[in-house]
């Protein structure tokens, strides 16, 4: 696996950047220290980019009508306009970065990605709220994978956006290489598998897609393609998706396999699905029997090693 840096986009303070309300910062060890021995971070801080000073009163997100205002908490003043003609600014000189997703802080009535808090005209917040950046964001770049601070420290949240960006980050290569037909037949064979534990409906539909590849102009195709790309990786990798998988490839070895090896790759499974061990254990079984067998098709699938192992993702999962 590569080891170049990745670009993300990234709320400032969450790299300890003390650009707050109050001054201070939002650091997160996680991000910063392991995350970032893989991640390029391209921070953005909307309130300090628009031009906001370091303290400052604090927003809020505020209905006014059937519309969404950005105001301040106290004077009421309202800065909706400014921050939207910044925002969008901003999103177009994103789009020169080669962004690979985008790491939002929660809560944020700039940045939060989902459930900020909304005020009615009473004064009464309800967490549906999103901000006012990360709307634009997520409007300009539906297929980025997105995530907050808060839910990338759910195991299962984080693996699966941290997977999200290395499969949109080897899309990003694919395209760049200028690789035609062959190379999008490629790229759909060696993330089967990794699929398949997303969603085999979408990866049929993928797979018709890839088909028509050589009779169809392949830059419509491909971005036909990356729309369920993204949309297949961002389902969750259920339990029970995750060990059809497993099975699947159990399959490859029944002519290499003893009785005895067959019996502990059953069990593993058995165990993965009961909940006792975690995904990382059947895997890594799976890559060894992938080298000592020397089983070509499976040694060529993203699923094995879809990110890095040194961040232990799968020991959680």
């Amino acid at each position: 696996m590569s080891h170049d840096k990745i670009r993300i986009g990234i709320s400032s303070c969450l790299l300890g950047m003390n650009v707050r309300y109050d001054g201070g910062h939002q650091l997160d060890h996680y991000l910063r220290d392991t995350l970032g021995k893989w991640f390029d971070y391209v921070p953005v801080c909307p309130e300090v980019e628009m031009g906001l000073p370091i303290p400052r009163e604090t927003l809020r997100l505020v209905e006014k009508g059937d519309e969404v205002r950005l105001v301040f908490s106290r004077s009421g003043e309202d800065i909706t306009e400014p921050m939207q003609n910044w925002a969008e600014k901003r999103v177009r000189e994103l789009e020169k970065e080669d962004l690979c997703g985008f790491i939002f802080k929660a809560k944020s009535p700039s940045s939060g990605m989902e459930r900020v808090k909304l005020y009615d005209r009473h004064g009464i917040p309800a967490k549906k709220g999103v901000g006012v950046f990360a709307r634009l964001f997520m409007d300009r770049f539906p297929h980025l994978p997105v995530e907050e601070d808060g839910r990338l420290n759910d195991p299962h949240l984080r693996e699966n956006f941290i997977e999200c960006v290395f499969v949109f980050k080897r899309w990003r290569d694919l395209l760049k290489s200028g690789a035609g037909t062959a190379g999008l037949v490629d790229f759909h064979t060696r993330h089967k598998l990794l699929l398949l534990g997303h969603s085999p409906e979408l990866y049929r539909a993928m797979g018709k897609l890839v088909a028509r590849a050589g009779a169809e102009d392949i830059g419509e195709l491909r971005k036909e393609y990356q729309a369920l790309l993204m949309k297949a990786m961002r389902l969750h990798a259920s339990r029970a998706k995750q060990v059809n998988v497993l099975q699947h490839i159990l399959g490859y070895f029944k002519k290499q396999l003893s009785a005895d090896e067959k019996q502990e790759a059953l069990e593993l499974i058995a165990g993965y699905r009961q909940g006792n061990v975690p995904l990382i254990v059947p895997v890594t079984l799976f890559n060894h029997y992938v080298r000592k067998y020397r089983e070509p098709y499976l040694g060529r699938q993203h699923y094995l090693q879809p990110h890095p192992v040194e961040l232990q993702l799968r020991n959680h999962a």
